[in-house]
C-alpha cells in the first residue's frame, strides 16, 4: 500500500487541491457581467428621469424660462418652446439659452421615447446633441463656456445621453459599422450620418456589432475603470473576416473591444436651420484618449473594463473549463495552446507575457492586466500577451513548446525584424509559470541532459520525432528577445505539496497523452543501461514536476542566464492569523515556502502579505510589476533599444 505524508503534508496537500481549484475558479463563474433592469445615465437624478412624474427640466433651467416668462410653455409642446428660444437667442446670444434647449430637448426626447414615438424622440435627441455641441464649442458666443459651472458638466452629460439614445434608436433601424453612410429620416428633415473608423488599430471589417456599455454592470473585475469626457463608451464585438492581418492569428475565438463614439457635427447653412450633415466617429480609446474640437483638445469618454468583463464572460474562455481541461487532458487543449492578445498588435510597444500557473487559464491575469492598462504610461509602453499551455504536463515540456510559440509569433509579427521594441519583452509567470518564463532565458549547456544521463545525446536509440522533442526540451539558448523576467509565487526550488498523496491523485487524475507514455517506454526499453537511476524519466504529471527532490532544481539555479536579462520575485506569505495562518501562516504561501520561493541573485525581491492563489492579483504585486515596467523604461532610455541590433534573434 502507498504509504501517504505526515500529517502536515497532507494538510499541504488539501491546500494545494483548494487553492488549485482556487486558481481555476476565483472570478472565473462567468459571470464577468450582468445586465442592468435600467441603463447607466448621469441624468437620471438631475433630470429625474427615474421618478413617476417623470423628466422634468432642472430649477436653473426653470427659472430662466420663467424669467423669459416662458414657463408657461413647460406644459405645451416642447418643439414650440425650443422654437421659442432659438428666436431669442438669435436675437441676444447666450450659452444659457443654448444649454436650455439642450436640456429641454432631452426631457421631450426622454418623454417621446417612453411613449413609443420614435420619430419624435429621434427628432428631440439629435436636438439636444447639437444645442450641447454647440454650448460647448460654440465661438459666436462672447463668454466662453465656464468649465467650473456645474452647468458645464450636466451639458457634457447632455451631450454624451441624447447622443447614446440617437444611437439606440439609430441601431434598431440600421446597422452601425464603420464605412457605412446613413440617411436618418427625422420628424422635420434628413440627415446624412457618416460612421468613420479613427485610429490604425482595429478596421473596419473587425466589428461585428456594437453594444452598450451602460447596459452592463461589471462583476467579476475588482476595480473599474472608467474615464469622464465626451463619447459614448461601447463595446465593440469583433468578427472573424477574410483577408485578416497575420497579428489576428492571436486573437481569441470571442473577443470584445472598447471603442468610444464621438458625434462631430457640420454646421447648418443658416443659423435657423437644422444641420444635414455629421460624422460619427469610432475612435479606440486606447489609442486616442482625446480629439480636437475647434481647437481644443477634448478628452473621450472611455471605459477600459466593461468591454474586457464582456470578453471573459463568452463560453470560449470559460476560465473554469479551460484551467480544469488543461490540467487533467492536457491533449485537450493542445489545439487551445499558444499566445493570445486581445488588443491591436502595435510594433512600437515593447510586449508584456504573462504566463499562467498550475490549474490555471490566462484569464488569471486579469485583475492584474487590467489594472496595468488603465495606466497611461504603462499602456504608452507595453501592449500585453498572454501564453495558454496545457498546465497538467511537466513544466519543462511547457518551456519547450513556449519557446517555438514564442518563435513563431516573432516570424508571424515582425519576420524582417523591424520592430526593435519586440525584443525588448517582459516575462511575468505566476507560480509554475514562472518557471516556464525562467527557462526562456536559460542555456541548457549540457547540464540538463546531464540529469537524464551520463552519456552523450548523439548515442540515445529512438524515434526522430522523440528524438526531436527530447533535444528541444533538453537543449536550448537564451531568447535574445526577453530582456526581464518577473516570477510571482514560484517554487524555484519545488514545493513539499507535491508528495506522495498529491503525485499519486494527479496520476490518477491526469490523462497523460499516450504518446507521452509510449515515448518514455521506447526509451527505456530501446537504451537499457543508459538513463540515470534518479533521472526525471517517470516524471509525467506538473505535480511530479514540482517534486523538491527532482534533479533539475539545482540545476535551474546554477544554469548560464542571458547576460542580458534581469529577474525579479515577488513572494507570497501567509500572515499569522486566522485558521489558516494559525498552520501556515509566515511559513510561504501556503503551496509554496518561503525558502522555495525566495533568491539570491535578483535585481529585486518583495514578500506580498497573500497566498498562492491571490499573490498575483494582490495591490503590492501589481503595484511592484507597474515600478519594474517603469524602471525596464527608464533604463532603456539611457540606453534606446532602437540603437541595439536585433540580428541575433532566434526563430
Amino acid at each position: 500500500m502507498r504509504r501517504f505524508s505526515s500529517p502536515r503534508d497532507r494538510l499541504l496537500a488539501a491546500v494545494l487541491l483548494l487553492a488549485c481549484m482556487g486558481a481555476g475558479c476565483v472570478s472565473t463563474s462567468n459571470k464577468w457581467v450582468s445586465l442592468r433592469t435600467t441603463p447607466r445615465n448621469p441624468l437620471s437624478e438631475s433630470l429625474g428621469l427615474l421618478t413617476k412624474q417623470g423628466p422634468e427640466p432642472t430649477e436653473r433651467t426653470v427659472q430662466l424660462l420663467r424669467r423669459l416668462d416662458l414657463e408657461g410653455s413647460l406644459k405645451g409642446d416642447y418643439g414650440d418652446l425650443l422654437a421659442q428660444l432659438a428666436e431669442i437667442d438669435k436675437r441676444e446670444p447666450s450659452r444659457e439659452h443654448v444649454y436650455a434647449m439642450a436640456e429641454l430637448a432631452y426631457v421631450g426626447a426622454h418623454r417621446a421615447d417612453q411613449s413609443k414615438q420614435c420619430g419624435e424622440a429621434l427628432e428631440l435627441y439629435g436636438s439636444a446633441v447639437l444645442h450641447a455641441y454647440r454650448y460647448l464649442f460654440d465661438e459666436q458666443y462672447a463668454v466662453a463656456s465656464n468649465p467650473y459651472d456645474p452647468e458645464f458638466r450636466r451639458a457634457c452629460d447632455l451631450y454624451n445621453a441624447a447622443l447614446e439614445s440617437t444611437l439606440r434608436i439609430v441601431q434598431t433601424q440600421e446597422s452601425l459599422r464603420p464605412g457605412r453612410s446613413l440617411n436618418i429620416k427625422t420628424a422635420t428633415h434628413d440627415c446624412q450620418l457618416e460612421i468613420k473608423l479613427k485610429g490604425n488599430g482595429w478596421h473596419e471589417d473587425d466589428f461585428d456589432h456594437f453594444e452598450f456599455v451602460s447596459d452592463y454592470e461589471v462583476h467579476g473585475l475588482a476595480n473599474h475603470y472608467h474615464k469622464y469626457g465626451l463619447g459614448v463608451p461601447l463595446i465593440a464585438v469583433r468578427r472573424k473576416h477574410e483577408g485578416m492581418k497575420p497579428e489576428e492569428e492571436f486573437y481569441p475565438e470571442s473577443l470584445s473591444f472598447p471603442v468610444t463614439a464621438f458625434l462631430r457635427v457640420t454646421p447648418a447653412l443658416t443659423p435657423d436651420s437644422m444641420p444635414r450633415h455629421a460624422v460619427l466617429e469610432l475612435h479606440d480609446p486606447l489609442d486616442e484618449p482625446s480629439v480636437q474640437v475647434a481647437q481644443i483638445t477634448i478628452p473621450l469618454e472611455a471605459d477600459l473594463s466593461t468591454p474586457l468583463a464582456h470578453t471573459l464572460s463568452q463560453p470560449s474562455l470559460d476560465d473554469t473549463r479551460l484551467s480544469t481541461l488543461g490540467l487533467l487532458n492536457p491533449s485537450k487543449i493542445k489545439k487551445l495552446q499558444g499566445l493570445y492578445m486581445l488588443e491591436p498588435f502595435q510594433g512600437d510597444k515593447i510586449p508584456v507575457v504573462m504566463v499562467h500557473g498550475l490549474w490555471s487559464s490566462p484569464v488569471t491575469w486579469m485583475e492584474m492586466f487590467n489594472d496595468l492598462r488603465s495606466d497611461p504610461q504603462i499602456r504608452e509602453h507595453y501592449q500585453f500577451w498572454f501564453y495558454l499551455y496545457p498546465s497538467g504536463q511537466s513544466f519543462w515540456f511547457s518551456a519547450a513548446q513556449m519557446r517555438e510559440d514564442l518563435a513563431h509569433m516573432q516570424q508571424a509579427l515582425d519576420p524582417k525584424s523591424q520592430f526593435p521594441a519586440l525584443d525588448q519583452a517582459v516575462l511575468v509567470g505566476h507560480s509554475m509559470g514562472g518557471l516556464v518564463s525562467k527557462l526562456q532565458t536559460l542555456d541548457s549547456g549540457s547540464q540538463f541532459w546531464a540529469t537524464l544521463s551520463e552519456r552523450p545525446f548523439a548515442e540515445l536509440q529512438a524515434d526522430e520525432e522523440l528524438r526531436n522533442g527530447l533535444a528541444r526540451t533538453f537543449f536550448f539558448d537564451p531568447d535574445p528577445s526577453v530582456r526581464r523576467v518577473i516570477t510571482i509565487g514560484t517554487p524555484h526550488r519545488g514545493s513539499e505539496v507535491a508528495n506522495d498523496a498529491t503525485r499519486w491523485l494527479g496520476r490518477k487524475l491526469i490523462k497523460i497523452p499516450s504518446m507521452i507514455m509510449q515515448g518514455r517506454h521506447q526509451l527505456v526499453a530501446r537504451n537499457p543501461g543508459y538513463f540515470r537511476k534518479d533521472a526525471p524519466l517517470d516524471v509525467t504529471t506538473s505535480i511530479d514536476s514540482l517534486a523538491p527532490e527532482s534533479p533539475l532544481w539545482p540545476v535551474m539555479l546554477s544554469a548560464e542566464r542571458g547576460p542580458w536579462v534581469k529577474y525579479h520575485n515577488i513572494v507570497g506569505e501567509i500572515p499569522k492569523k486566522g485558521i489558516t495562518g494559525w498552520f501556515v501562516g509566515g511559513t510561504g504561501d501556503g503551496v509554496v515556502s518561503l525558502v522555495s520561493a525566495k533568491l539570491d541573485d535578483v535585481h529585486s525581491q518583495i514578500v506580498v502579505p497573500a497566498d498562492h492563489v491571490s499573490v498575483h492579483r494582490h495591490p503590492k504585486s501589481i503595484l511592484e510589476v507597474r515600478r519594474i515596467l517603469m524602471q525596464h523604461i527608464a533604463e532603456l532610455r539611457s540606453f534606446p533599444y532602437g540603437s541595439e541590433t536585433s540580428q541575433n534573434r532566434v526563430h
